[in-house]
């Protein structure tokens, strides 16, 4: 009679084979729907960076959803407004007429005609409009914002105010950089120009590599990253300097560490407080179309170089001043000297010990003010 066979299995066989009968059992995802769950992934981060980068639309002033109007404006001709504020005498019976360009963050009140004493605004008869550049105040945004549209636009405000065919501008930090536009594309409008602490593009061409470089490298590092994307990939500004995982730029913070001694006692005085006031009026639009488009042309490229200038005034019938601090933390003096180096036209004051906020002293604007319009001499400041 035939027997059955009597198999022994090892320890380790049957440990193999529970091992696989597990794994034959787990679940699996089919191939395709794991390739299909990777491109959705893939999709919700491009939508999510997408959103992430873009900024929300501007609240444009007089707008159903936007701030109300209350300054003064005029209607450019491309149908945008432009507000603005004057001061000093009657505009009719002024002997000097000037038009002055704000800083980055700033407005129309923001305007050095209050440094200005009384005194000098009757005896040399001036007459001193500012305005709100595009985007910030009550000023309309510009999304076609060019170095080239400000020279326009101060032209325009000049023209419907009536301040005739040569009038003299001035301008104050960003404001004062975009005076080099002024310089190249409306120098026959213009009576004297003075560009005070202006800022530095590290890109203008014309500088030697080593000088900007160094320039450069001073500034804090969360500031270069930021002057960095708004140079070369300004459609991730508004993300730079919106997210929270890093500093972005200094100025948008209003970090302390950008100003110098002297800056740290002017932001102190009274006049300086007063901006609280309303400060809320000049990012009300969007910090877009104010703040960060203002980053974007002044650090962007530029279809011209201010080291290429000619002068504007070869019969010496006006003249061109850059009022700069040697202890400037925000723009380099480095550069500014290089500047006047190279445009022997130029009259260039250097302020010792002086920072960025200088024209907010006792007694400089009227000092700046004289030696543009009389061409007094300056020993110093």
């Amino acid at each position: 009679m035939a027997g059955g066979v009597n198999r022994k299995i090892s320890a380790a066989s049957a440990r193999a084979h529970t091992r696989r009968a597990k794994q034959n059992t787990s679940f699996q995802l089919p191939s395709g729907m794991f390739k299909k769950a990777l491109a959705l992934l893939f999709v919700g981060v491009l939508a999510w960076g997408y959103q992430a980068t873009r900024p929300p639309p501007p609240k444009i002033c007089g707008s159903p959803e936007g701030p109300a109007v209350t300054a003064p404006r005029i209607e450019l001709s491309d149908g945008r407004h432009l507000a603005y504020i004057e001061h000093g005498v009657q505009k009719d019976s002024a002997k000097h007429k000037i038009v002055f360009v704000h800083g980055f963050d700033s407005c129309r009140h923001d305007t050095f005609a209050k440094y200005v004493s009384p005194e000098i605004v009757e005896d040399l008869g001036l007459y001193i409009v500012a305005f709100d550049r595009p985007g910030y105040g009550e000023s309309d945004p510009n999304p076609k914002l060019t170095v080239k549209s400000m020279a326009l636009d101060i032209e325009e405000l000049a023209d419907q105010l009536g301040l005739g065919s040569k009038f003299y501008v001035v301008g104050f930090s960003l404001g004062g950089q975009l005076l080099w536009s002024v310089l190249k594309y409306s120098p026959h409008r213009i009576a004297g120009v003075a560009l005070i602490a202006p800022v530095v593009n590290y890109w203008w061409t014309g500088f030697p590599e080593n000088l900007s470089k160094e320039a450069y490298n001073q500034q804090l590092w969360n500031d270069q990253w930021a002057l960095r994307v708004a140079h070369y990939t300004p459609w991730l500004t508004y993300w730079w300097n919106t997210q929270k995982w890093f500093p972005y730029l200094s100025a948008i913070a209003h970090s302390p560490a950008i100003l110098s001694s002297q800056d740290k006692e002017l932001v102190m005085l009274p006049k300086r407080q007063a901006r609280q006031t309303y400060m809320a009026q000049v990012r009300q639009q969007g910090e877009f179309e104010s703040i960060h488009r203002d980053i974007i042309v002044a650090f962007g490229k530029w279809e011209f170089s201010p080291l290429e200038l000619e002068n504007p005034f070869p019969n010496n019938e006006g003249s061109v001043h850059v009022w700069h601090g040697d202890d400037d933390l925000l723009v380099p003096v480095s550069l500014q000297r290089y500047i006047a180096q190279q445009l022997p036209w130029i009259h260039y004051h250097e302020l010792p010990g002086a920072g960025h906020l200088f024209p907010e002293a006792e007694g400089k604007c009227d000092t700046i003010i004289k030696k543009l319009l009389v061409g007094e001499e300056v020993s110093s400041i």
